[in-house]
């Protein structure tokens, strides 16, 4: 993969391939990878993707490893016949928003409870094979906090949850902690307040949805000020630059989208009171 991103470092520097150039002196964006995992961003053009065609060909023929072209190719403000047309020519498929990359949702609205359906089919695929009137209340415990509160995990990394979303897996969470399930409505005996309370304050030790949210989203926070050298940091500071210096984590309102989420959960979140972003120095 270090080949293959050179070949387009190569490609681009002698003009060959044209990547998204950002604001404000930003990078320009041609080819992020992640492992073997690789998306291609350029400018909508014949020649530009005819030319990353070559490079994939040419990486081909070097390495012996075949590319598959059965992917898609999309187009953002384009119409969905130029892209059909292109997908055609080149031989791959022509793709639509949303999609996902790497187990996430791409382009889609997370503020729509409808989008967060694949953490909800995670969550009932491994209730349903859970027997909670088998397991002692101790035990049930136990796979809460190692199995359930982690699974939304990848998606509270990244996106902030609905109200509704934190609501109905707690709900899961709370009907098999008593021993119920969907059907079997069981009395719970204490208020799920106070169950989320450490042990030394006399709860079981269990986890606020919500809390794991915003401790997943605030890491963001503290890798955006000890990662300056990051492709990732430079991304958000050219596409987020505003003339606003107070800003402790950077974002454009008018953006909107998944790090504009990010950035208001520094300032809506209060700890004593105290908005968070008030903890992180620039």
């Amino acid at each position: 993969m270090d080949v293959l991103s050179s070949l387009f470092d190569k490609a681009k520097e002698d003009g060959l391939v044209k990547g998204v150039k950002l604001p404000n002196d930003g990078p320009s964006v041609s080819h992020p990878f992640y492992a073997d995992d690789a998306i291609i961003i350029g400018e909508w053009s014949s020649e530009n993707i005819t030319n990353v065609v070559r490079i994939l060909r040419i990486f081909h023929l070097c390495s012996s490893l075949k590319i598959n072209m059965d992917k898609n190719l999309f187009g953002m403000g384009v119409s969905s016949d130029d892209i059909g047309g292109m997908a055609s020519s080149i031989g791959c498929n022509p793709g639509v928003f949303p999609f996902s990359y790497l187990g996430i949702k791409v382009g889609a609205n997370m503020n729509r409870v409808v989008n967060w359906k694949p953490v909800y089919n995670i969550f009932e695929a491994r209730l349903s094979k859970w027997k909670a009137s088998l397991l002692s209340i101790g035990g049930r415990v136990v796979l809460i906090k190692s199995v359930l509160e982690s699974l939304p995990n990848y998606y509270f990394s990244l996106f902030k949850a609905p109200c509704k979303v934190l609501a109905d897996l707690e709900a899961k969470i709370r009907r098999f902690l008593w021993g119920g399930d969907e059907v079997n409505k069981k009395l719970h005996w204490v208020a799920w307040n106070t169950v989320t309370r450490p042990k030394i304050k006399g709860g079981l030790g269990l986890n606020n949805l919500r809390n794991i949210n915003v401790s997943l989203l605030s890491k963001w926070g503290l890798r955006l000020k000890t990662e300056k050298e990051k492709f990732w940091v430079k991304v958000v500071e050219a596409v987020h630059k505003t003339k606003y210096n107070w800003n402790v984590i950077p974002f454009r309102a008018s953006m909107g989208g998944v790090w504009c989420n990010i950035a208001k959960t520094f300032s809506k979140t209060l700890i004593d009171g105290i908005p968070l972003r008030f903890f992180f120095q620039k």
